[in-house]
């Protein structure tokens, strides 16, 4: 994990640090067994050209959880996340980079939270969003 990053060191526009992933056949068929998904697409190369794809695809949960990883990775270990979505807009494929981006949408308090909106993402090498998303973390303050 990174630093910790403080509320009060987060400003709307923020970019969030470029993260580049490299998805493995493996981790692909790791994830496979802890998730219990199994199609083959996943997997197996011959099926998944069978039925139309260029080859197998990394799972949607996977780039779901990669982006989580990604928006927590930034915030620190003393942060929350207390929000996560996204879209599957388009396939990636093991062996090729992912490239996770984002930027600060909004910063504000609820309560007593110090929360934090960001527009995250996966692009392929081609740079297509293939995965959009949002996250909200809660961030501690410097005066704790």
């Amino acid at each position: 994990m990174g630093q910790q990053i403080y509320f009060e060191d987060v400003s709307e526009g923020m970019e969030l640090p470029v993260e580049v992933r490299e998805p493995t056949t493996r981790q692909l068929v790791q994830y496979a067994g802890a998730s219990g998904d199994f199609y083959e697409i996943h997997y197996d190369k011959p099926y998944a050209e069978s039925i139309g794809l260029p080859g197998i695809i990394i799972h949607g949960a996977l780039k779901n959880a990669m982006l989580g990883a990604y928006v927590t990775g930034w915030a620190g270990p003393a942060a929350t996340l207390r929000r996560l979505t996204c879209q599957y807009r388009g396939m990636d494929f093991p062996d090729e980079p992912i490239t996770a981006k984002g930027h600060v949408t909004r910063v504000y308090q609820e309560g007593e939270q110090n929360l934090v909106d960001c527009t995250i993402w996966l692009e392929n090498p081609q740079g297509q969003q293939t995965t959009p998303g949002t996250a909200t973390v809660a961030l501690p303050a410097r005066s704790g």
